[in-house]
């Protein structure tokens, strides 16, 4: 593993920066009567994934610690693609745009999966 030194440099926190930011484009299309709802929702969680990663960089000299807030940076992940469901069910979203944002948004997911399961390769470097 290249030697990382910025969260920023994380694939999954640039992939979880576009696809946060696909999010705010197209709910700006989603009714007024949701801008409380599920809007705030769902831009508010597929951001959290990028401020979760952060976190969880800045903590990883405490592997419990950066494992804690990649988890919950994983557990924003699925909760934006349950409001994906309801944006789907409430026909806010195509078909298309739901498969094209749920398929990144699972893939964010496995990324995240990864960088628990290799938790000590991300923490060693601290530590030493």
């Amino acid at each position: 593993m290249a030697i990382i030194k910025s969260f920023r440099e994380l694939e999954v926190y640039k992939l979880g920066l576009v696809q946060a930011m696909r999010i705010f484009t197209i709910t700006k299309s989603f009714p007024s009567e949701e801008r409380y709802a599920l809007t705030d929702q769902i831009r508010r969680s597929s951001r959290a994934v990028n401020g979760m990663v952060a976190e969880g960089w800045a903590r990883r000299k405490y592997r419990a610690a950066f494992v804690n807030k990649v988890t919950e940076a994983m557990g924003e992940a699925m909760e934006t693609q349950a409001w994906l469901d309801h944006a789907l069910s409430c026909e806010y979203i195509n078909r298309a745009q739901f498969r094209e944002l749920n398929d990144a948004w699972q893939h964010i997911g496995a990324m995240l999966n990864r960088m628990i399961e290799r938790a000590d390769d991300f923490c060693k470097s601290v530590n030493k």
